[in-house]
């Protein structure tokens, strides 16, 4: 599936030049991340890789370096077959001519010595990508050490730790240039989460028409995905129509189209006539902004309190109702063949059926019936008792266990894997209210105690194995997440479900393009009427990576099908294809698209669009107002001064960057 890629050459010797860029990483987002640098971006670039095979994938022969070295060859070759061709706008094809190969260099720990060698004293840029946070942390500290001006951008999956490390690191930032241009110094340092930005992505994949959410100083961009509209219907094109799916109405699964995917690839920020001639395709639109409220904690299956039906099973319950109408039966019987209060009747019922009361010896024939059926059924009360002593005692010793999935449930989502990413994908369903069904080998994974506290229907055991997922009630399931870090895994649950319910909605996570393709085709010849998405979390975080490493602002990643379109904030000066056009002039099909203004001052601005602005959500005070003007007049022209959000493709926002980059003097 590699193909041949000649190995990388070591280059021990030679000395990194300024203003490079450095990627420490042992997975796979260290290695797209650096891809997305110097084919993207056209940026130098020094990769730091463990030495041997992958942790994480050790089933695999090639090395960290093999593996690398792989990746940059099919995607050099890709860009070598984009430029030869016609060409996209804004350049397809490898425009980094002049750039040299990636530096891949290889060390256990990014010590001090390693860092030197890397050049950290001259880079621009530093991505500290390890899966071991505290590997991150230590190697974060050492680099502001060895280079107070470098920016750094960290991968956490700790967000509170994460808030913590990124102020301590500006201050010392701070301390080391006084008088540093605040917008500079917030950009000095981010903390990003790779699980963070694509669990929204992956727990949309397992909704039909489901919206991908993107927050901008409180208000929300809903970019939705509109299916096919039916003969004589017409699409509803939103606020403004983003992409132009694979999927048409004669075709509705669509082609799952990538960036290597040609004529069936989706159509990213289409313009106007595009999206006229293109009646019966599947589309992304932007929809109504509304106003983000704080986040509301993830929700518990089942309820917060502890009632009867977590206590007691249903067959016990039903026992129990039988048993209280058999005895008011009893209660009317004995009222209306005897001369008794109602009161009276009821005390006597009750005597009888706990055997406490005496004969009914010269009492009519009607009398002694009622008190020998009270006996028989007081014969029932035992029993009845005794297994809710039993059942309640059972529940409070397993209050702290997993729960097991209840009988009828249905209409769930399965999910896969309770690492990093499934935990974080967990939390967004639930926020949702969608009902879950997890499944994980370790019992001791990170997401066991976060599925145990929202009291999420777990099922223990190896996925591949036969009789876990029906555990699962996959046959009632609306979908299946796999979304474990090894793609056979994923992709043989995947195949066992289907045999199952061969209409289920499948979403895997795969990291290989070509592979996902293969796959995809696979399934859709089997099963031409079930949608089956793939999706690559190193491809998902990239681009959201890169653009921080650049000193941008990304607010977020949308996945269109296995393409990736960006929303990032931006200053209008220094970029020559925004300032002085209007709005309609800078747009540019299939790379960039204006979508708001920020109308606050430039010494009001808060640097960071992406966070709440601050306010007490339980006061009488309404939040502040939004600075972002959405409703954009087509002929209002961009000023220097101006910071717009954009909508862009990758290469797209490369290029923004590339040319303000070269604009800079001493760059």
């Amino acid at each position: 599936m590699l193909g041949f890629v000649p190995p990388l050459p070591q280059q021990p010797g030679r000395p990194p030049s300024s203003g490079h860029m450095i990627v420490c990483g042992d997975d796979a987002l260290g290695r797209r991340l650096a891809v997305e640098l110097r084919f993207i971006y056209g940026e130098r670039v020094t990769l730091l890789l463990p030495p041997g095979r992958d942790a994480n994938n050790p089933e695999i022969p090639l090395t960290q370096r093999g593996r690398a070295a792989a990746l940059f060859g099919r995607m050099s070759a890709a860009m070598n077959r984009a430029g030869n061709g016609n060409g996209a706008t804004g350049g397809s094809g490898d425009t980094n001519a002049g750039v040299e190969a990636v530096r891949i260099m290889e060390a256990p720990e990014p010590s001090d010595d390693v860092l030197e060698e890397a050049g950290i004293d001259r880079a621009a840029a530093l991505a500290l990508v390890y899966d071991d946070d505290e590997r991150n942390i230590r190697a974060a500290l050492t680099a502001r050490r060895l280079n107070p001006r470098l920016r750094l951008v960290i991968r956490l999956y700790n967000r509170k730790l994460g808030q913590h490390l990124e102020e301590l690191l500006d201050q010392a930032a701070a301390v080391a240039m006084p008088g540093i241009d605040p917008a500079l110094l917030d950009a000095s340092t981010t903390v990003l989460s790779d699980a963070d930005t694509a669990a929204p992505a992956l727990a949309a994949t397992a909704l039909t028409g489901s919206s991908k959410i993107i927050q901008a100083e409180g208000l929300l961009l809903r970019a939705a995905e509109r299916p096919p509209p039916r003969p004589g219907e017409r699409a509803d094109p939103g606020l403004c129509t983003l992409a132009l799916l694979s999927s048409t109405t004669n075709d509705p699964a669509g082609a799952e189209g990538s960036d290597s995917s040609g004529d069936e690839a989706p159509q990213l920020l289409p313009d106007e006539r595009a999206v006229a001639d293109a009646a019966g395709r599947g589309t992304v639109v932007l929809e109504a902004i509304s106003r983000a409220d704080p986040a509301r904690p993830a929700t518990r299956m089942g309820g917060r309190g502890a009632p009867l039906a977590q206590i007691f099973s249903r067959r016990l319950r039903w026992s129990a109702l039988g048993f209280a109408l058999a005895a008011l039966a009893l209660v009317v019987a004995s009222l209306l063949t005897t001369e008794d209060t109602a009161l009276h009747s009821a005390y006597l019922t009750v005597l009888d059926l706990l055997g406490m009361n005496d004969p009914a010896e010269g009492a009519s024939p009607a009398r002694q019936i009622i008190q020998i059926l009270s006996g028989i059924a007081g014969l029932l009360l035992l029993p009845l008792l005794i297994a809710a002593v039993l059942e309640a005692f059972g529940t409070l010793r397993t209050a702290s266990s997993l729960r097991r999935p209840p009988r009828g449930l249905g209409g769930h989502v399965v999910l896969l894997g309770l690492g990093k990413i499934g935990t974080r994908v967990l939390v967004r369903l639930r926020e949702l209210d969608i009902p879950v069904v997890v499944v994980e080998e370790d019992p001791e994974a990170r997401g066991i105690p976060l599925a145990r506290s929202l009291h999420v229907p777990t099922v223990i055991g190896d996925v591949t194995q036969e009789g876990v997922l029906e555990a699962a009630k996959i046959y009632r399931a609306r979908a299946l997440l796999a979304l474990t870090s090894i793609d056979t895994t994923n992709l043989e649950a995947a195949l066992y479900a289907r045999s199952v319910k061969p209409d289920l909605r499948v979403a895997l996570r795969l990291y290989d393009d070509e592979f996902a393709t293969a796959v995809y085709r696979t399934l859709r010849t089997a099963h031409p009427q079930a949608l089956t998405r793939s999706r690559s979390v190193s491809h998902l975080a990239a681009p959201a990576f890169a653009g921080a490493m650049m000193g941008r602002q990304v607010l977020g990643a949308v996945p269109v099908e296995r393409k990736v379109m960006l929303f990032a904030a931006l200053e209008v000066a220094g970029h020559p294809q925004l300032e002085g056009h209007t709005v309609e002039q800078a747009f540019r099909a299939g790379a960039w698209r204006v979508l708001a203004i920020d109308a606050t001052p430039p010494a009001d601005r808060n640097p960071d669009l992406a966070a709440l602005p601050p306010f007490d959500p339980e006061g009488d005070t309404a939040p502040p107002p939004s600075g972002l003007v959405w409703d954009l007049h087509p002929g209002y022209v961009l000023r220097a001064q101006d910071r717009v959000v954009i909508a862009a493709t990758r290469r797209g926002l490369a290029e923004l960057l590339r040319r303000q980059r070269s604009a800079v003097p001493g760059r």
